[in-house]
């Protein structure tokens, strides 16, 4: 025989990296659109649907609980609400760079020998996180948040003042009379927000009614306040009024934080910093 035989080769053509993350990108937007339909998914669901493998079912999943428009829950997901009040752990894992951004931003406003308030939530420990790095001399940090209360404990520059009061688990800080009174004989120069929704006509909202008394109570001690909250936040309302958008000095927000709505405090005085 002249020459070699060779079988004829079968040719598989494996998709490129684009096209697997096209492919995921549209299998993701589907899967959110059923949490819209029903309010929750499960990893089987997403398997059974999509005829995907468990792993990558629970990666969709990991992947559009980062980005904030779901929460992770054993053995699935359910639908976010941003006005509604979750517990620590588990807004620590919504939005979490944006977060992180807007604490950087907001820590590079304090002086050093001002005294600033942290408001309860995972943004504002993310302020206090960024003070500590930034190691200003002397500064003095009120809190009824203990997670704050923690981060800022070993900072020998910082002098942390405690509220007390009535524990609320769900936010790990402290509310109630004691805490108000405490306040009282308090002064600030600057206030850092966290709220569940700000509305332009009404303002910052919270989820809990002892939460935005206290919120209250340190809008006015404080010369300038600054509300830190991610775009999912804004034009939205939650539960309880914590006081009036005119004695809101600032918003920090990221970059995705609708035109209309920066444009509006902008034409309010309000001044907005995008991250």
């Amino acid at each position: 025989m002249t020459g070699e035989w060779a079988p004829n080769t079968l040719r598989v053509s494996m998709p490129t990296s684009n096209q697997t993350r096209l492919l995921a990108e549209g299998r993701r937007r589907k899967i959110l659109e059923l949490v819209d339909q029903t309010g929750q998914v499960t990893v089987h669901d997403v398997v059974t649907r999509f005829a995907v493998s468990a792993v990558t079912a629970r990666s969709d999943l990991d992947a559009l609980s980062s980005n904030g428009v779901v929460l992770r829950s054993h053995g699935g997901a359910v639908r976010y609400e941003p006005t509604q009040d979750y517990p620590l752990k588990v807004k620590a894992t919504i939005h979490r760079s944006e977060k992180l951004s807007i604490g950087q931003a907001a820590a590079q406003l304090v002086m050093p020998n001002e005294t600033i308030i942290l408001d309860s939530g995972t943004t504002t420990a993310e302020i206090a996180k960024a003070l500590i790095r930034a190691k200003l001399k002397p500064l003095t940090v009120i809190t009824s948040a203990l997670n704050i209360a923690n981060e800022l404990a070993d900072a020998p520059e910082i002098s942390l003042i405690m509220v007390g009061g009535l524990l609320r688990t769900v936010s790990n800080s402290f509310v109630g009379p004691q805490a108000e009174a405490m306040l009282r004989d308090l002064h600030a120069d600057r206030l850092f927000l966290a709220v569940n929704g700000f509305d332009l006509t009404n303002g910052p909202f919270t989820a809990d009614v002892l939460e935005a008394q206290l919120n209250g109570q340190m809008m006015g001690i404080s010369k300038e306040v600054t509300v830190v909250a991610d775009s999912t936040k804004l034009g939205r309302r939650s539960l309880f009024r914590i006081g009036p958008i005119e004695k809101v000095h600032r918003l920090i927000t990221d970059s995705h934080a609708p035109e209309e709505f920066t444009d509006a405090l902008r034409k309010k005085g309000i001044d907005v910093i995008l991250v």
